[in-house]
């Protein structure tokens, strides 16, 4: 099935007019994934394509808003998770328990939390990959190339503005500037 599901996700890529990177050599089954930039739901389209392209078994977060019926039945078939945005519900010390809990997970996420224009992102991730002691994988939806681009890996360190300076260099290598607002 998983064949089938990446023969489809190539096609869809294909008839989209984009294409993408293989997995890195630096890829991990244990890791938190963030993407960049978030300007059209179309971009979750090409996470979700993606990830069965691979034949990966990630986890993509999306905005609960997105998951009525029929949308919830697929978007959960594809990996999806319904995520609350207007408030705080414990979500980074759920997503490190299920790290604990499994032996291969991918959790991919958007820290914009928007297709809005931000001043700064949201650093959950980075707070659940240093808390479950995995890598963040950055990826990059180039939209001027069309292409999805794996641009590198991030082992959190103890200095939270630090990586974010890493993770900045990384994207702006790629004409990419990430808000990160005051915070760096």
């Amino acid at each position: 099935m998983k064949a089938i599901l990446s023969l489809i996700g190539r096609l869809v890529y294909k008839c989209m007019g984009w294409t993408y990177d293989m997995l890195p050599d630096y890829w991990s089954d244990r890791c938190v994934v963030i993407g960049f930039p978030h300007t059209a739901n179309m971009d979750t389209v090409r996470a979700l394509t993606y990830i069965k392209i691979a034949k990966v078994n990630a986890r993509l977060l999306v905005k609960a808003e997105w998951f009525f019926f029929p949308m919830s039945a697929v978007l959960k078939s594809l990996g999806g998770i319904p995520v609350k945005r207007d408030k705080a519900h414990g979500f980074v010390e759920s997503a490190v328990r299920e790290f604990e809990t499994r032996r291969d997970l991918i959790l991919a996420l958007v820290p914009e939390g928007t297709r809005k224009n931000v001043t700064s992102i949201k650093t959950g991730f980075w707070h659940i990959a240093k808390g479950a002691d995995v890598p963040i994988i950055c990826w990059f939806m180039d939209n001027h190339s069309k292409r999805t681009r794996w641009l590198g890996r991030i082992d959190p360190g103890d200095s939270l503005e630090e990586d974010l300076e890493k993770i900045k260099s990384l994207y702006e290598a790629y004409g990419f500037s990430i808000p990160l607002g005051n915070r760096v």
